[in-house]
């Protein structure tokens, strides 16, 4: 696979998560385990250019695939807007729910170039944030694409 630009070839247990691989072989520990059940978006990256959770993802289904996690979007600067939006928002707190909810964004953002806030809130519900309820992150989110960030 090509993990942020880069061929990765590992031997791994058949049954390691992506996020696990990612984490424990690679060091790229900005996705992070929450629930292990897919359903909390901590570990959010981007394989094929669609958005997936990595502990729902065996790391051998990415064997010949583009991976990208928050590392990568941030060092290349692709998140460099959503970055300034959230922490202009104060749209982070603990930090935890942050790279993947970073990655559920960016997902919308090149999906769509404007969209309402209902639409903002559908596409990242399943991202749990325990800390600011939400609206912060919208507003961050919303402020990029509408083009005020």
């Amino acid at each position: 696979m090509t993990v942020n630009g880069s061929p990765v070839r590992r031997r791994i247990p058949a049954r390691q998560h992506l996020v696990d691989f990612l984490r424990e072989e690679l060091g790229l520990t900005g996705s992070h385990i929450g629930c292990e059940h897919g359903v909390c978006g901590a570990c959010t990256v981007r394989v094929d250019g669609d958005i997936v959770r990595g502990c729902l993802m065996l790391a051998v289904q990415a064997n010949g695939c583009k991976v990208d996690t928050i590392e990568g979007l941030s060092d290349s600067g692709e998140l460099e807007a959503l970055q300034k939006a959230f922490h202009e928002r104060n749209a982070l707190q603990c930090g935890f729910c942050t790279p993947g909810m970073l990655m559920a964004a960016q997902d919308l953002v090149l999906q769509k170039a404007r969209c309402s806030r209902e639409e903002i809130k559908r596409h990242i519900s399943g991202n749990y944030c325990r800390c600011t309820g939400y609206q912060a992150i919208v507003d961050a989110i919303e402020q990029v694409l509408n083009g005020q960030g």
